[in-house]
Formats: structure tokens, C-alpha cells, sequence
């Protein structure tokens, strides 16, 4: 692939690697220094003059320091006359930052993506943004991918008879009914209400789950009180079995443990775009790839041609 040059920050190496190796381009080498006043540098050691860059790196812990590497990056990349920047971000954590929601608050979804488009981004490539809105935040052009399609091919292992996909909270509800149509299953939704970062309150469940095989999703799990808070709703309504699926699977604070521990829980089911130490994971975690997905979305972007037209789920771009 001609004129292309693909670098990762030291978020998620491995993944960045695993889409130079779909795509049949090298990873170019990026070295991260660190000045004596704890001031970051980054220098991007193959040439960028007129190619089209990519830069590789969630945003993930700790998200500052990463945050501060994509941008020193980006600024690197601008300053070697690179033709275009494309920052392909798997997780955009600062997306939960969408509203103003209380007073004297701070929009760090936006303020971020304005950073990122003045350190020198042409475009972004993220993968299932926390809302829709997050979206408009940025001013330059957004591929918004799904995960749809892989947490649907592994679940049509399963007999999806009588399974009903839940929602822990309305928001979530058109991602999951999409899920659900792929799938064949039916829907269901959680009354959430949300009281701090880490403490949530889910009233009810709206729809069939008595009897039923129930596959929770979420865009992403954290600290994981919101699945913890759904499955003690859910048991009330006795579901046949329960598994739990997401995109981003952060994991925090001992949430894969928590959640691993509970006996009704067949399986959890993630995707790699956060990495997940091995000493973290347990015998329920399934993970699954988003290279390929990432990888061809790159071929397409390079190349000139559509994006949408891989995705079956809704809000790609």
C-alpha cells in the first residue's frame, strides 16, 4: 500500500500492530522521551513528507499522558509536511464528557476534539462513541464505527431462540435494538438513573425476560456498577441465562473480577479496542478483534472509498 504511513502511541501497541499486519504495511517506529521537567516528546522516526498518517492510540490509562502523546504525535506528523493525519481512536474516553449537566461543568469531549484538530487532525476514526452527539464535537470529518458485526458473529454460536438483548439504560437502547435485529432476538431496556460516577439505580427492566436468554450490552463497562445493579433487576424477573457483552472493556477497579464472580454469568464478551492485562482476565472473558474491521476501514479511508458500506450497524459515517 503505497504512501501510507501508520504509527502507535504506547497505548495499545499490540493492536496497532495487528492492523499494519491486515492492512501488509509496517508499524513505523514512534519513540516517546521524557525531558527532566516530566515534559513528554515524541518523535515519529519514518518519513511522513506527503503521506497519508495514521496514527494508532485509545485513550486509556493513565488518559492524560496518552491524551498529551496523540497530540505531540499529530504536531510531529504536521511539522513533517505529512499530506493528511488520521487519528484512529478505538476509545474516545473523554466522549462521557457530552453534557452540561450540571453548572460551571466542563465539556471535555468537546475541548479534547478541538485539541486534537488543532494539534493537526484531518480526520478521526473511533469506534462506538459514548452518544451520537459526541460526533458533532469535532470539526473535521468522523468515521464512527460499530462493533455490531463482531459481538453478533460470536453469539450466532448460540441458540438466539428466545434471547432478548437488554439495555441497562434508554440511552443505550438503539444500539441494542440494532444489535438485536442483527442477531434475531428480541429487546429490552433498564430504568437507569445515574447519582455519581459509580453509583446507578436501575428501577425496572422494560421488556420480555422471564424464561428468556438474556445478553446484556453496553457500550463499555468501567467500574461495572451498572451491570452489577441490572443483574440483581434481572434475577427478579428470572431469566433463563444471562451473558454480558460490550465494546470497550475497561474493566476498572476490579469490575471483571466482580462481574466474573457472579454464578449466573455464563460469559463476558469485550472487544480489544482497550488492551486487558492477562492477569486481569478471567475464564468467563472473551475478547474479541476489531483489527480487521479497523484495518479495512484504513484501506478505505486511503484509498478514497466508502466506509458506511462495511458496517450493518446504524450511526456509521
Amino acid at each position: 500500500m503505497p504512501e501510507i504511513a501508520v504509527f502507535s502511541g504506547s497505548a495499545h501497541p499490540e493492536l496497532a500492530a495487528e492492523v499494519c499486519a491486515h492492512l501488509g504495511v509496517p508499524l513505523s517506529p514512534t519513540r516517546v522521551s521524557r525531558f527532566a521537567n516530566d515534559c513528554l516528546e515524541v518523535q515519529l522516526q519514518a518519513n511522513c513528507r506527503e503521506r497519508d498518517v495514521f496514527l494508532i492510540q485509545p485513550l486509556v490509562r493513565p488518559v492524560q499522558e496518552h491524551l498529551v502523546e496523540l497530540l505531540l504525535m499529530c504536531d510531529a506528523a504536521r511539522g513533517a509536511s505529512a499530506r493528511r493525519i488520521t487519528i484512529v481512536m478505538p476509545h474516545y474516553s473523554y466522549a462521557r464528557s457530552d453534557k452540561k449537566d450540571a453548572p460551571r461543568i466542563s465539556l471535555g469531549g468537546r475541548l479534547v476534539a478541538d485539541l486534537m484538530v488543532s494539534a493537526g487532525a484531518s480526520r478521526v476514526l473511533a469506534m462506538t462513541l459514548h452518544a451520537p452527539q459526541v460526533h458533532g464535537f469535532f470539526t473535521v470529518p468522523v468515521d464512527h464505527l460499530h462493533a455490531l458485526r463482531e459481538l453478533a458473529a460470536h453469539f450466532r454460536q448460540y441458540d438466539l431462540s428466545r434471547t432478548t438483548v437488554v439495555s441497562p439504560d434508554l440511552g443505550n437502547a438503539k444500539e441494542a435494538a440494532a444489535f438485536a435485529r442483527l442477531i434475531g432476538a428480541q429487546v429490552a431496556a433498564g430504568a437507569k438513573q445515574r447519582f455519581a460516577d459509580d453509583r446507578v439505580s436501575i428501577s425496572s427492566v422494560i421488556g420480555e425476560v422471564a424464561g428468556r436468554d438474556v445478553i446484556v450490552l453496553d457500550d463499555e463497562i468501567a467500574k461495572g456498577s451498572t451491570v452489577l445493579e441490572l443483574l440483581d433487576r434481572l434475577r427478579e424477573l428470572g431469566p433463563r441465562s444471562i451473558r454480558v457483552a460490550c465494546t470497550h472493556g475497561l474493566f476498572a477497579a476490579g469490575a471483571l473480577k466482580r462481574i466474573g464472580e457472579q454464578p449466573d454469568v455464563l460469559e463476558i464478551v469485550c472487544t480489544n479496542t482497550v488492551p486487558i492485562p492477562a492477569e486481569e482476565r478471567t475464564e468467563k472473558l472473551r475478547v474479541l478483534s476489531i483489527g480487521p474491521a479497523l484495518a479495512e476501514a484504513v484501506r478505505r479511508i486511503h484509498n478514497g472509498e466508502s466506509v458506511s458500506a462495511l458496517f450493518d450497524a446504524p450511526g456509521t459515517a
